[in-house]
C-alpha cells in the first residue's frame, strides 16, 4: 500500500541551520542532531516540499579540522577556517543525504554578487532551476572572497543571508533554526519570568529592543540579525518562524502549520523580483532623510517622493542608482531608484518641484523617486 502524501500549508521552504545548533555546543559537527535536520528534509522532499538550505558551521569543521579549539574573530584566519572546512560541511551533508537518494548542490554566495541585477537574476535562475529539477540547494556565504573591507560585499551572518535566500527564491516559509525556542519578552537566562512570544505582526523598535545584544558561543548572529532576516523577509510577503532546531520534529511539525517558537506575519503581500531586489538594498549608494510629511505620503499613500519632502542627502551616488529612505527618527523606510544625483538632490531638497529647472538648469521629471522605482518596508 502506497503511503499517502499530505499537502502541506507551504510550498517552498528555506531553512537555516545556525553553528551552535549543527555543534551541539561541541567543537564539531554533531551527527545525531545534522542526521536528524537531514531526515526531517528528506521527509519535507518526499512530500513535495520544494526546499533550500542555509546553512552555517563552515568555520567551526575548518577549526575541528586543524586542531584548533580556541575561536577567532580575525576575518583572514576565519577565511582559511572556512575555506578548510566547507568541503567537510558539505561531504557530511552528501553522506547523509546520500540513504534517502536526493541530490544536493552546493552554493556560496555574496553580497556582492546579489547587489548587480543581472547577478541578481543569475543567481535567482540557478536555485530556482536546482528546485526544478528536485535538487536541495546548500548555501553558505563565500568567506573566502567576501571580505569586512570592501564595504558591503559581506553579508555578515547567514540570518541575513538566509532572508536574502527566500527572498530570491520567493519562498512561502523562512525557517531560522538555532539553540534558542525563539523571542522571549525578556533574557531568559536572566529573567525566569521572560515568556515566549508566540507571533509577532511587525518586527519595529519595540521587538528590536526585545532581542538585546546577546550572541551564541559559536556563531556569528544573534537574535538582534535574526529579526532583521524577519524584518526583510516579511516585507516581501514570507512568514518566518524562529525556533530550536532540536525540537522533536521541529521542521515537520513547522510544515504542517503547527505552532512552535516564535512566528512572525507577513506584513505584505507576494512582491515581483525587481520589487524584491530593491527591498534588499544590496546595490544602495546612498540615503536620503525624509520629514514627516513624506514619510506618511510614502508609508501610507505609497506616493512618489518630491525633493520638497527631502531634509537630508548621504552619500555619492549619480541618477539611476539605488538608495536608501531613512524617516527623522533614522527608521529604514525602504528603497528607490533616483531620479537626479546626490549633487542635484542637494541643491533641490526642500523646495517644490515647479522650482527644479531653475535651479539646475535641467530637470528629469518632478518626483526624486518615482513610485514605480520605489518600495516601502
Amino acid at each position: 500500500m502506497t503511503a499517502q502524501i499530505v499537502k502541506l500549508p507551504y510550498k517552498r521552504i528555506v531553512t537555516k541551520f545556525g553553528t551552535s545548533l549543527l555543534t551541539g555546543g561541541r567543537n564539531d559537527l554533531d551527527p545525531g542532531i545534522m542526521s536528524n535536520l537531514v531526515r526531517q528534509l528528506a521527509e519535507l522532499h518526499t512530500s513535495g516540499t520544494e526546499l533550500a538550505v542555509v546553512t552555517s558551521g563552515a568555520v567551526a569543521c575548518g577549526r575541528h579540522k586543524l586542531g584548533l579549539l580556541k575561536t577567532y574573530k580575525d576575518l583572514p584566519v576565519k577565511q582559511v577556517l572556512s575555506s578548510v572546512g566547507q568541503s567537510h560541511l558539505m561531504y557530511t551533508y552528501e553522506n547523509l543525504f546520500n540513504p534517502y537518494n536526493i541530490n544536493i548542490a552546493q552554493a556560496l554566495l555574496t553580497r556582492a554578487v546579489l547587489t548587480d541585477r543581472a547577478g541578481y537574476l543569475n543567481a535567482r535562475n540557478t536555485l530556482l532551476g536546482l528546485i526544478e529539477l528536485g535538487v536541495i540547494s546548500i548555501i553558505n556565504e563565500n568567506d573566502v572572497v567576501a571580505t569586512d573591507e570592501i564595504q558591503g560585499a559581506k553579508f555578515g551572518d547567514n540570518d541575513n543571508l538566509s532572508a536574502m535566500v527566500a527572498n530570491l527564491i520567493d519562498a512561502d516559509l523562512l525557517i531560522i533554526l538555532s539553540d534558542i525556542p525563539g523571542l522571549y519578552t525578556a533574557d531568559p537566562g536572566v529573567n525566569p519570568q521572560a515568556q515566549l512570544i508566540p507571533e509577532v505582526t511587525k518586527v519595529d523598535d519595540r521587538i528590536f529592543a526585545l532581542a538585546g545584544g546577546s550572541r551564541g558561543g559559536l556563531g556569528t548572529g544573534g537574535m538582534i540579525t535574526k529579526l532583521q532576516a524577519a524584518k526583510m523577509a516579511t516585507a516581501c510577503g514570507i512568514t518566518v518562524i524562529i525556533a530550536k532546531g532540536t525540537e522533536p520534529d521541529i521542521m515537520l511539525r513547522l510544515a504542517k502549520g503547527e505552532s512552535i517558537g516564535t512566528r512572525f506575519v507577513p506584513t505584505a503581500n507576494k512582491l515581483e523580483s525587481r520589487e524584491r531586489w530593491l527591498l534588499a538594498g544590496l546595490s544602495v549608494k546612498g540615503k536620503l532623510v525624509v520629514d514627516e510629511g513624506a514619510s506618511g505620503a510614502l508609508e501610507k499613500q505609497h506616493s512618489s517622493l518630491l525633493g520638497a519632502g527631502i531634509i537630508q542627502v548621504e552619500g555619492t551616488f549619480g541618477r539611476g542608482d539605488m538608495v536608501d529612505l531613512f524617516d527623522t527618527q533614522g527608521h529604514r523606510l525602504g528603497s528607490g531608484i533616483t531620479n537626479y544625483g546626490a549633487d542635484d538632490i542637494d541643491k533641490i531638497k526642500g523646495v517644490h518641484s515647479d522650482k527644479i529647472l531653475g535651479l539646475l538648469g535641467y530637470e528629469y521629471g518632478a518626483e526624486v523617486i518615482h513610485r514605480n522605482n520605489l518600495v516601502i518596508l
